[in-house]
């Protein structure tokens, strides 16, 4: 059974991975171990660390000067205010030192420089994109769009990051991409951001971490906390356990607040920061192998407000966790913890917009089928739905979303991929009833892009693969990635893709 043909038309701007955009991290010595409930963001040092401060130390200031030359003037140029970030990553390991006595700032910034380390985030890929409108759409000729692309970035131990481009789509659809600088930064957390007590009891809840310990643990907190606050009210309450047995209870629930705490936080760009140099490394325990395929969605309340919303999947190097990141600005994020027995697996995508009063996600938990769920709540899902099945050869093995529904006059249009004969990755489409998405009005027979000659070769063959589209002028503007390894962009007609929905 086939359709109608769909022109395809391929653009010729490629995003390639760039091995020296570089980004400084916190290097915590090998065989120094990290203790998640004491040391909140992950850069603690240990007895080796200690080693290596005495010995710089029992430099003379002459030697200390003589090494910090030779490090900035190898390194400054490489990096936005380094001495700056020395100087932070000083003061995270100041505690080892073995007095109270204040070293001079060269040698603080020195001691900096042993505790922190460049990483080539996208050293090995550049893909999965998503596109949403710009939020700043100024100053534009009629008929052009600005537009955020993010990408997922992987470097060094494949740990990925969601990293950020920005462009303008031209009235005559030409795309034009801003070029990237070559400095990368990470956000700075946001330690006083305020927690919602009743939605965090409810989320412990969740987590059948409810117990007494953490009753203890609420009761000494206000409607409204901060995460040092949380950390004085475990303290507090573990000091109460009188019994070894109760200490040895509690240890656990104690660690599991704290990473729940820390799953949902709160980090800051400063303003001036070019788009390209803003990166989401992973900062807690649950990312600590990577934040993996942002679907980013521009969503629109009732009440005509917006945010920006993403979908994506923390894995820990084990376990795959899908979660939430919010923002307003693409400055100031927010990272939510999705909780309830429907977010398992890979691939949700949220509606860019209620329905009936619910927010609606595609999903699928069982790793081969699409699901629908709907929830009241943006941060609980328990039910779910299947609504498309594996039907095409093309897409035997399995079936998965391609990013957030869009929204048209014939209903909602969702790109899709799907997995056939030799693990060939190939992107379609399906069309939802806009007021009952459980209906499905039509698909594509064949695929919309399957990998061609140039595509099939990366990081992971033979696979194209989106997370999000937009359409704009009439036409589907989908950026998509290649074998794992780079990102390019597509045109479609829009009413010729619906035509040939069947």
């Amino acid at each position: 059974m086939s359709g109608k043909s769909v022109t395809v038309r391929r653009i010729g701007t490629i995003l390639k991975p760039d091995q020296s955009r570089v980004l400084l991290r916190p290097f915590n010595m090998p065989a120094d171990p990290v203790d998640p409930l004491r040391n909140p963001y992950n850069r603690a040092v240990g007895p080796k660390g200690m080693k290596v401060i005495a010995r710089i130390m029992a430099l003379s200031e002459q030697e200390v000067s003589a090494l910090l030359g030779e490090v900035l003037a190898e390194f400054a140029g490489r990096h936005r205010q380094i001495r700056e970030l020395l100087l932070e990553r000083y003061g995270e390991v100041r505690h080892l030192l073995l007095t109270d006595r204040e070293p001079s700032e060269e040698r603080k910034l020195l001691i900096g420089s042993y505790f922190i380390s460049e990483y080539a985030m996208e050293s090995a890929a550049l893909f999965n994109p998503s596109i949403v409108p710009h939020p700043d759409q100024s100053g534009l000729p009629p008929g052009s769009l600005r537009f955020v692309l993010s990408l997922r970035a992987t470097g060094e131990g494949h740990i990925s990051s969601i990293t950020f481009r920005s462009g303008i789509i031209r009235p005559d659809l030409g795309i034009e991409l801003d070029p990237p600088t070559r400095f990368v930064t990470e956000p700075a957390p946001l330690p006083n951001a305020y927690y919602d007590k009743p939605l965090f009891e409810r989320k412990l809840r969740e987590l059948r971490l409810a117990d007494e310990f953490a009753r203890r643990v609420l009761a000494r907190l206000d409607g409204a906390f901060t995460i040092e606050q949380l950390r004085s009210a475990i303290d507090d309450a573990l000091i109460e356990a009188r019994t070894r047995a109760q200490e040895l209870a509690v240890e656990e629930t104690a660690r599991g607040i704290w990473l729940l705490a820390r799953s949902n936080y709160e980090v800051q760009f400063q303003p001036g920061q070019e788009l390209s140099e803003r990166v989401i490394f992973p900062a807690n325990p649950s990312q600590a192998n990577g934040i993996e395929d942002a679907r980013f969605v521009l969503f629109r309340e009732d009440d005509g407000s917006s945010t920006y919303y993403a979908t994506y999947t923390a894995f820990d190097g084990r376990l795959i966790i899908p979660q939430l990141l919010e923002t307003g600005d693409f400055l100031r994020f927010r990272f939510i913890t999705l909780n309830g027995p429907a977010i398992e697996n890979k691939g949700l995508a949220l509606f860019p917009r209620r329905i009936g009063g619910c927010y609606a996600m595609l999903s699928r938990q069982d790793n081969e089928n699409i699901h629908l769920m709907f929830s009241d709540n943006i941060h609980f899902w328990y039910e779910s739905k299947i609504i498309v099945k594996p039907t095409f050869p093309w897409e035997f093995v399995q079936l998965g979303n391609c990013g957030s529904p869009i929204e048209t006059e014939a209903g909602w249009l969702v790109l899709s991929h799907g997995v056939g004969p030799m693990r060939r990755y190939c992107i379609g489409a399906f069309l939802l009833d806009r007021d009952d998405p459980s209906k499905v009005l039509g698909r594509l027979p064949e695929p919309l892009l399957k990998p061609e000659t140039g595509e099939r070769e990366g990081y992971v063959p033979n696979v194209v693969y989106s997370c999000g589209s937009l359409v704009h002028n009439g036409t589907l503007v989908l950026p998509y990635a290649m074998s794992d390894y780079a990102t390019r962009f597509a045109l479609v007609p829009l009413d010729e893709l619906l035509a040939a929905m069947i």
